[in-house]
């Protein structure tokens, strides 16, 4: 019993992290889904808080997660180069969604390619960056702590932690 509560408080690896945010936003678009005929105020507060979510995790792997990559990977500019253009098309699409409301005309759409762009990322983040980034030497659990620390803090400073 003791083990089991000594590993269940054990920090996740950098990558661990990342996926597990990264599954936290693809269910919030799924639920978007079923939310499309469905009360405003809901899709309103869904679209927030996945929006919000998306920036964190865009900022954290720009600031911590990207500049080791970057040093760690010889041959992964290309990958960490087009992740930052992804972020940026993420990031203009938010700007664009936090101006409007469920009622507005294209809200709905750009949710939905907000989706798509962002499972995207996360499908080449995944497959290809990933792989490549647990062969180098990198100390992915204190990544992972330097990650999830950061996480705590910047969902503190826009009140996301109360939920």
């Amino acid at each position: 019993m003791v083990a089991k509560k000594e590993s269940a408080s054990k920090s996740k690896d950098a990558i661990e992290v990342l996926i597990q945010q990264h599954k936290e936003v693809q269910k919030m678009f799924k639920d978007f889904e079923k939310l499309k005929e469905g009360d405003e105020a809901e899709k309103a507060a869904l679209v927030k808080e996945c929006c919000a979510n998306l920036k964190i995790h865009a900022q954290i792997e720009e600031e911590i997660f990207y500049p080791a990559a970057r040093e760690a990977l010889r041959d992964g500019d290309d990958l960490l180069d087009e992740a930052e253009v992804e972020h940026a098309s993420v990031e203009d699409l938010i700007t664009q969604l936090e101006g409007m409301t469920p009622g507005d005309d294209l809200y709905d759409a750009k949710f939905t390619v907000l989706g798509e762009y962002t499972n995207h990322h996360i499908k080449e983040e995944q497959d290809e960056m990933f792989p490549k980034v647990k062969k180098a030497k990198l100390d992915l659990g204190a990544i992972g702590k330097q990650l999830e620390q950061r996480t705590m803090q910047l969902k503190g400073k826009m009140g996301l932690l109360g939920e």
